[in-house]
């Protein structure tokens, strides 16, 4: 992870579609389903290959879901696909009940998250997703940080019975998993080891985390890296060790701080081992216009603004 500067960039969605295909092609109940974005969901290998095995409903994301469910019920094993702003926003009730309160198999994947869309402005910004998905039962939540754990996510979805949603950005990113990298639900990874204050990340923060803990590594200050996939169920054995062996955690997200990873972490931590604690992510506002780097940069998640958050964590836990 030394290189990371000079690393390849991968798009997540690549690897979700170059999995999705090479699993279609041995299992026939694999299907897909769209809310018009063919295109942005990088569905046309799939199209090309299973044209009667995807389901294009137009610009009706309520819709979707429901066609969704029925395919569920039918035997099916749909991977229903949107922008994450208009399948959560959109669709929430249909989530809730069709997917969510029915328990069905039902695989919702949350495409250009975050800030991804930012040059479109405040009403293509997903930063509400993970609070608005995390507070209905029976969905698990996952935010792979690279192309590895993306392709590890979506087998692991289709092979488990069962609602999850998969929040997956447009934004490049380099690998930070190994090949043979294994997803586990609910359970976080250790990108590097440390003991003076935890960074906890997931999506395309983990490795602007990794990059500040390198940051501060010049600086003699040993910083754990913890990526955390999966918000629901958040890892408390990981979150409870980390408050124990560092004194301190940062969390950074491409999301509100109400309601997403920091809300999530913060709860375990006040009720196990409360430590100081900051939570990086969007302050409470509706972001502005502008690059999914140049507004994570300006919420203070470049590598310096987090390294520099780190440093005044590690006074509070001092003081």
């Amino acid at each position: 992870m030394s290189n990371l500067s000079e690393a390849k960039l991968h798009d997540c969605r690549d690897a979700f579609t170059q999995t999705l295909e090479g699993m279609a092609a041995t299992n026939q109940e694999i299907v897909a389903v769209c809310n018009d974005s063919v295109g942005s969901s990088k569905l046309n290998g799939f199209k090309d290959k299973y044209p009667e095995r995807l389901v294009n409903v137009g610009i009706a994301e309520q819709n979707m879901i429901g066609v969704g469910a029925g395919l569920a019920n039918g035997g099916k094993i749909p991977f229903v696909c949107g922008a994450a702003c208009f399948l959560t926003g959109r669709a929430l009730e249909q989530i809730k009940a069709d997917v969510a309160y029915s328990n069905t198999n039902v695989k919702l994947v949350g495409i250009s998250s975050g800030m991804a869309y930012g040059p479109l402005g405040p009403t293509h910004h997903s930063t509400e997703d993970f609070a608005w998905v995390r507070a209905i039962p029976n969905v698990p939540i996952v935010a792979p940080c690279d192309s590895i754990e993306t392709a590890a996510a979506v087998a692991y979805a289709a092979e488990t019975t069962g609602p999850i949603f998969l929040r997956l950005s447009r934004e490049g990113v380099p690998d930070l998993l190994p090949a043979d990298y294994k997803f586990e639900l609910g359970k976080a990874v250790t990108l590097k080891e440390g003991s003076d204050v935890t960074l906890i990340a997931n999506g395309i923060l983990s490795v602007r985390a990794v990059k500040a803990a390198e940051l501060l590594a010049a600086e003699g200050i040993s910083a754990r890296v913890l990526n955390m996939a999966t918000v629901r169920p958040i890892d408390r054995d990981a979150i409870i060790a980390a408050a124990s062996e560092t004194g301190a955690i940062l969390t950074c997200e491409e999301h509100t701080i109400f309601g997403g990873l920091g809300s999530s972490v913060a709860e375990v931590v006040v009720e196990t081992v409360p430590v100081p604690m900051t939570r990086l992510g969007v302050p409470g506002i509706f972001v502005p216009t502008g690059t999914a780097s140049f507004l994570l940069d300006e919420f203070g998640m470049a590598p310096e603004g987090l390294a520099a958050s780190a440093k005044e964590l590690i006074k509070k836990k001092k003081a």
